[in-house]
């Protein structure tokens, strides 16, 4: 049973660009006109499509998700309680308001508010390489080790596959899973050291979630763990614990901070010193509180105006 919810914002979504912009590698199309995207949170299967700016239509097998109504856990999910307007500082439009002017279009992108542990595990995926090929790599161990749920979109199947638990994903003999980390062992070794953290609690989650804790003591607990480097830890901290302070650097954002933000240390090669480094310079310019969000919408803006890069 299917329960269906015409959900209204109060804000602009792209629904599309916010589930593809690279925050979230569990989101996929299921028809070929690109109008209906599927995922399974928390063990509840999701449809949802675009029908206006501020209207999209959701589809559940069940009523709620993790004791929130679809719509409350879609408002929240979607993050539209962030007042998008003050993502950027007043002197941000003052002294770049051509930049300001180009940015507005994509205001529209949500940052996702998404499950910790799915995050942590899916960016640990995303070392190096590109969305298409960690898509890949995430639904591959999503069909390996996850719950196989079927359903039925207008007569046709649709397979979806639930992410796999901690304790299920601790158990997987790293070797058998590099086959669905591009053969890569380490990363494979990596990602299971990190569930067996998970399941025995010396990764507490919902400990970390606490908005009190120093954005830098956040950081360095999660790299403590094989594998999570400065920015694995602020894409775990923005997008799976609501840190929207926490700013991730790569090569796209070295590349935008150099080229509209003209600053030198992007151009030298990113060691942990100038990751920090080139952190602190960003919050001088964006809302502090707010970085990661305006960061990823300055990444997706760049990758698709500059880069003429596709995310989907």
């Amino acid at each position: 049973m299917f329960y269906k919810s015409l959900i209204v914002f109060d804000k602009k979504i792209d629904l599309k660009a916010s589930l593809f912009s690279g925050q979230s590698f569990l989101w996929i199309i299921i028809d070929s006109d690109g109008q209906y995207y599927a995922t399974v949170i928390s063990d509840t299967v999701i449809i949802i499509r675009q029908l206006s700016d501020y209207e999209i239509e959701v589809m559940s097998s069940s009523h709620s998700i993790n004791g929130y109504i679809i719509s409350d856990f879609m408002y929240k999910y979607f993050s539209v309680d962030v007042d998008v307007k003050s993502i950027l500082s007043d002197y941000f439009s003052y002294r770049y308001p051509e930049l300001f002017c180009a940015i507005q279009g994509f205001l529209s992108i949500k940052v996702l508010r998404q499950d910790p542990y799915e995050t942590l595990i899916t960016f640990m995926c995303a070392q190096g390489i590109g969305m298409h090929l960690i898509r890949k790599q995430v639904s591959m161990i999503t069909q390996a080790y996850g719950e196989k749920k079927s359903i039925t979109l207008s007569g046709k199947e649709i397979i979806l596959h639930t992410f796999p638990t901690p304790e299920k994903l601790s158990a997987v003999d790293p070797l058998l899973l590099s086959t669905c980390t591009n053969n890569n062992r380490i990363r494979a070794t990596n990602i299971v050291l990190a569930a067996q953290a998970v399941a025995d609690g010396k990764i507490d989650l919902k400990a970390l979630a606490n908005p009190a804790i120093p954005l830098a003591d956040l950081r360095n607990t999660l790299c403590q763990n094989r594998g999570i480097g400065f920015k694995i830890a602020d894409c775990i901290a923005l997008f799976g614990l609501g840190r929207f302070d926490a700013f991730p650097i790569d090569t796209h954002v070295k590349q935008y901070l150099a080229t509209w933000f003209n600053s030198t240390t992007a151009l030298r090669p990113l060691t942990p010193a100038r990751y920090l480094l080139l952190d602190a310079e960003a919050r001088t310019f964006l809302n502090p509180e707010l970085a990661g969000y305006a960061g990823h919408i300055l990444f997706h803006c760049w990758r698709k105006e500059i880069k003429k890069l596709q995310s989907f």
